[in-house]
């Protein structure tokens, strides 16, 4: 990995260069995931099922294109039980985490006849995006749908694509049936989240799409937000290591190609105040590169956006890692707690030498779906919160109104909404 001293140009070099990674610069794609949405908004079933077609090589029809149970039946049958263990462990740290994550209806009422509240109540449908291919992401599967079960969502559609034989890999679907998944559906690509977003025969449509995908399924859920709720646009992953001398080279350039291994385009950077780490860190991710099976991957992402950054102070790491504001942050230094404190900055934040991050993407708890490209300034991990929603609560008795209701009509009169201050005042003629 290249060694860089970090400096104001070299940061903003780094910035600008990760910035090219955002789903929203890859415009050239959006006029082809535009016709798709609305072929599908335009002609519903027919336009999905041509699509599979065309890209997944499946025929479906009306009737095939729901998972049946059946089919949940054979893929049961078909996952190593070992496997199902190890699935069944990690949904219940995922659920006891997303437990403490409720909100309850409030009200406040004062002996004035005010009664002031929050009502919070579950969507009633989400639809969650599942990638297919040749690889199973069953993690993304419990870490999307056991948020929504906790919140009290009645119906939770998944989507993903199928193979050639119009089959859902049965890792995926036993994950989504243990999570609670209410419907299955063999459907991908940005024809699934428009099927979600307006509907179509066989496919009713959902309140919100939530999940991870291609550039074209990120494409689709910003084309149909606002007809439909969003997560968010996810770019590709990243992690930042902030580290000192204390730091274990080897933990630390295993931990950078955990990520690196994603995506080409995923991000890698290690943030040091010591050039020697800096240097054994670079040594270590060469002598791994050689064993790992995802090689190519795992070298183009380090080339395009991988960086080894010696800071002359820890706050000076601390505040670039700030300024990053990266998707998985490990601190691996002296005092991580400490370091912790003064972070601002990140989706989800591992502290010391065995918070290693992909114990966060399959079995600690805590959600990993997670803001990228710097969204984590003012975005927040998936959580019980993106499925529901909330409506205030407002009583008044005649009694509480009368005293204040003179400020209310001062107040609209101000604005010259003569009507707003009407229907305050005739409640005192």
């Amino acid at each position: 990995m290249r060694i860089i001293k970090l400096d104001e140009q070299s940061r903003s070099n780094i910035l600008a260069d990760l910035l090219k990674r955002d789903p929203n610069n890859y415009t050239s794609y959006e006029s082809a995931v535009q016709d798709i949405v609305s072929a599908v908004r335009e002609k519903g079933d027919e336009a999905v099922f041509g699509f599979t077609r065309q890209f997944d090589g499946a025929q479906l029809n009306a009737a095939t294109v729901r998972v049946s149970e059946g089919e949940i039946k054979e893929a049961l049958s078909q996952v190593d039980p070992g496997l199902l263990t190890v699935m069944k462990r990690a949904m219940k740290n995922i659920k006891e985490y997303h437990e403490k994550q409720k909100q309850y209806s409030w009200f406040d009422s004062k002996p004035d006849g005010t009664i002031l509240g929050q009502k919070v109540t579950p969507l009633s449908s989400v639809g969650v995006y599942v990638p297919g291919g040749k690889a199973a992401y069953p993690s993304s599967v419990l870490m999307n749908i056991i948020p929504a079960e906790v919140a009290g969502v009645p119906r939770i559609v998944m989507v993903t694509p199928p193979d050639k034989n119009g089959r859902v890999n049965p890792v995926t679907l036993i994950a989504a049936h243990l999570a609670g998944a209410t419907e299955v559906y063999k459907v991908g690509g940005a024809q699934a989240v428009a099927a979600l977003a307006f509907g179509t025969e066989s496919i009713p449509r959902v309140n919100k799409i939530v999940g991870p995908g291609n550039i074209f399924v990120a494409l689709a859920k910003k084309a149909v937000y606002g007809h439909v709720s969003i997560d968010s646009i996810a770019g590709p992953s990243e992690i930042l290591v902030l580290a000192d001398e204390t730091a274990n080279p080897r933990f630390v350039a295993a931990d950078l190609l955990s990520q690196a291994e994603h995506d080409e385009l995923a991000s890698a950077i290690l943030v040091t105040t010591s050039m020697e780490l800096a240097q054994k860190v670079s040594a270590e991710v060469n002598g791994f590169l050689i064993g790992l099976s995802r090689r190519s991957i795992l070298e183009k992402s380090l080339e395009n956006y991988g960086y080894i950054l010696v800071a002359d102070t820890l706050q000076e790491a601390i505040d670039t890692a700030n300024e990053i504001a990266s998707e998985h942050l490990e601190i691996v230094t002296r005092n991580p707690f400490e370091v912790m404190t003064k972070i601002r900055n990140a989706g989800a934040i591992f502290l010391g030498d065995y918070s290693s991050e992909p114990l966060g993407d399959y079995f600690a708890g805590p959600n990993h779906v997670l803001p990228t490209n710097g969204t984590a300034k003012f975005f927040s991990p998936l959580s019980v919160d993106d499925y529901i929603k909330k409506s205030s609560i407002i009583y008044y008795s005649r009694e509480a109104l009368e005293p204040i209701h003179k400020d209310i009509e001062t107040f609209a009169e101000a604005e010259h909404l003569t009507a707003h201050a009407n229907s305050i005042r005739v409640r005192f003629e």
